[in-house]
């Protein structure tokens, strides 16, 4: 599928209201996972994620194929090491204990191909830390029962907009790791999303967005995000 990664960079909103509080919550809970070393993360977009991580882990390294969001990463951290390629195109130059997928499963054309690359660059030992949308989130099937939405796993507005290929369950999402052989150390989810973002915005404060958050963690089948630490 052809898809203008820099035209999707520039008209992204990772990095503003709900879903950047969401992508720091995830940060925080990869953090609880993470082992001592360097990092790759593939697909960091505007760097919320990379904002939490580099805090800990120096040895850092980015790779993404929108130029528009490396260049805005390399300007806050002149001394992580960047690559603005396709994943499938990225040559590294050692391996990782902590490789970070943020939201990025969703995105590329074959996912078992990243998974199988990603088993390839990780050292003996190393961590896969993965998170993506949950189609099963409480928002999505209420917006199939008010017609938003033919049906959960349906492609919304803003699932186009931000070049996505397919949209996870809990279940499906884990199976991807299990069919490639994968350890899974942990999984569950994060953030029981009831509403949309904008209505979210428009009438919540922030502590409900975090109890929400939390919330989201005892209920993963439904939680409006997944996640899976894996070796």
């Amino acid at each position: 599928m052809q898809i203008d990664l820099n035209q999707i960079a520039i008209n992204s909103t990772f990095a503003k209201g709900v879903g950047k509080i969401a992508t720091q919550y995830c940060g925080k809970l990869f953090k609880q996972h993470m082992l001592k070393g360097n990092v790759l993360e593939l697909g960091p977009a505007e760097g919320v994620m990379t904002d939490i991580l580099y805090e800990k882990w120096k040895d850092y390294t980015i790779v993404d194929g929108a130029e528009y969001f490396v260049k805005n990463i390399r300007e806050r951290y002149a001394d992580i090491k960047s690559y603005c390629c396709l994943f499938e195109e990225f040559k590294p130059p050692e391996k990782y204990d902590n490789i970070i997928l943020g939201h990025v499963l969703e995105h590329v054309d074959n996912p078992k191909y990243i998974l199988k690359l990603c088993r390839k660059w990780m050292k003996p030992g190393g961590r896969l830390l993965s998170a993506v949308p949950n189609s099963e989130s409480i928002h999505r099937q209420a917006a199939v029962k008010m017609g938003i939405l033919e049906q959960t796993a349906s492609f919304s507005e803003k699932d186009v907009k931000h070049g996505h290929q397919r949209i996870y369950n809990y279940n499906s999402f884990v199976q991807e790791f299990i069919n490639e052989k994968y350890k899974i150390i942990s999984c569950g989810g994060y953030w029981l999303k009831p509403l949309s973002d904008s209505l979210i915005e428009k009438d919540w404060n922030i502590d409900q967005i975090n109890a929400f958050l939390e919330l989201g963690e005892s209920y993963p089948e439904i939680a409006g995000e997944v996640y899976v630490i894996a070796e």
